[in-house]
């Protein structure tokens, strides 16, 4: 890892921060089932929160595709802790600061329906809140450093998660 990156641990990435809280919620899905109570759903609105599950996760696997091949276009890299040498804000990085964390919320709410897993609903606000304290503050801030009035410029016209201001 590069001193001059947004992240020193080989940890302080995506995958760790949504796919352990993901991997918990498996297992204790296992030890003790929290099951989404479906028995108050009829079947076609089983079949509705089913179909909701796979578009949320098929969105979040475009979305990762989209975003990880822009800044592939751009030869920056997708790892954190490595140094970043210029400032995308085109693809996805037009409507959110964060595309691949977004994405990656996407696939898991959705892969949480499919199963109906309660717990892994419970562990996705547990990454969330992981990714935006171990990931994404530590990101603005060295994006801040490393980009100055031109960062200031891209946070204030594209909101963290989605949307431009």
């Amino acid at each position: 890892m590069s001193t001059n990156s947004a992240h020193q641990n080989r940890w302080a990435i995506g995958e760790v921060v949504f796919g352990s809280p993901f991997l918990i919620a498996i297992v204790l899905q296992y030890l003790a089932p929290a099951p989404l109570p479906l028995e108050i759903l009829g079947p076609l609105q089983r079949l509705r929160l089913i179909a909701a599950g796979i578009a949320l996760g098929v969105a979040g696997v475009a979305l990762m595709l989209s975003a990880r091949r822009e800044l592939a276009r751009y030869r920056q890299p997708t790892d954190p802790g490595a140094p970043t040498t210029e400032l995308v804000r085109t693809g996805p990085y037009a409507l959110s600061r964060n595309p691949l964390y977004l994405a990656a919320a996407l696939l898991f709410s959705g892969v949480a329906l499919v199963l109906a897993n309660l717990w892994a609903l419970g562990a996705l606000l547990l990454a969330l809140l992981l990714c935006q304290t171990l990931l994404i503050l530590p990101e603005e801030r060295y994006l801040a450093s490393r980009f100055g009035a031109d960062y200031a410029a891209y946070v204030a016209a594209v909101h963290r998660w989605v949307g431009r201001k």
